[in-house]
């Protein structure tokens, strides 16, 4: 028994000693202070650019075809419809879209990974160990993440995170007016993500996507605010959800708890399984 006690003590050491040896290993002076957490600006919205309206008005570089799907997603919104926008039926928004700052986010950085983390989305995982993107991985929402640590100014601090996404799952679109991405899923994002050199409660992100569904890289800078004195929020989307889909058919539920229509002659839902009334 007194061997058996020894040996557990000692593998408990050796972990505690591997433990500490990692600690020390990371060496927090070199990376930057993204503690707190991060806001849009006041007054932007929901919009992909925050520099610009949402819809048409954001420019979007799309091809032929995408444009024809966009055009139809703003006809049915106008209609009452919800277009391409499936944000409601509570999926993940996907990214890029994730990255609009729809509600305040936070990061937290360890030696392998960057973790981000917002009220209404599931949290990403951005791998800065030095790995290669998976070959057989299967595709999500936020897409598989690398990202490198990048000293600008050579001061021997890092102060820049790049970061390359590949693997998503869809359809996604940049922002709920419903500009889409392809139905290929083989969209890549890149980002920069940097502190403001005057500013340190200022985040400057650049993100630029590609995507077949654009005739170009569409890159566009975002810039986020710092709250240091956080108060947090937990957003459940499934939670008084309101909006209901049957088929390809949104509804929705009235306060006495009826389907209602969204849109005018909207058809009511197709009941074959269910015994009709006489």
């Amino acid at each position: 028994m007194l061997n058996r006690i020894s040996g557990a003590a000692v593998g408990l050491a050796a972990a505690f000693a591997l433990t500490l040896a990692s600690a020390r290993a990371f060496d927090e002076t070199k990376f930057p202070d993204w503690s707190g957490q991060w806001k849009k600006p006041p007054g932007v919205g929901n919009q992909w650019d925050q520099t610009k309206r949402p819809g048409r008005a954001q420019g979007a570089p799309l091809i032929p075809e995408y444009q024809a799907i966009f055009e139809a997603s703003l006809a049915d919104q106008a209609a009452g419809g919800q277009g391409e926008d499936i944000r409601i039926t509570c999926v993940s928004t996907g990214m890029p879209r994730m990255m609009t700052g729809v509600r305040p986010f936070e990061f937290v950085i360890t030696p392998n990974v960057v973790y981000i983390a917002s009220e209404n989305n599931q949290p990403r995982r951005i791998y800065t160990d030095g790995r290669k993107f998976p070959k057989e991985e299967e595709p999500t929402w936020p897409g598989y993440s690398i990202g490198k640590w990048v000293d600008t100014d050579g001061d021997g601090k890092w102060d820049t995170l790049e970061v390359e996404t590949r693997n998503f799952k869809g359809p996604r679109t940049f922002e709920a007016s419903g500009i889409p991405l392809h139905r290929d899923n083989e969209t890549i994002v890149k980002e920069q993500i940097s502190i403001d050199k005057e500013n340190k409660d200022l985040l400057r992100y650049e993100i630029t996507t590609i995507d077949h569904a654009l005739t170009r890289p569409w890159t566009v800078t975002k810039i986020f605010h710092r709250e240091r004195n956080a108060m947090w929020f937990e957003e459940n989307c499934g939670e008084n959800n309101n909006h209901v889909v049957v088929g390809k058919e949104f509804y929705f539920l009235s306060a006495d708890g009826h389907l209602m229509p969204v849109r005018k002659d909207q058809p009511p839902p197709d009941t074959r399984y269910f015994n009709q009334r006489k």
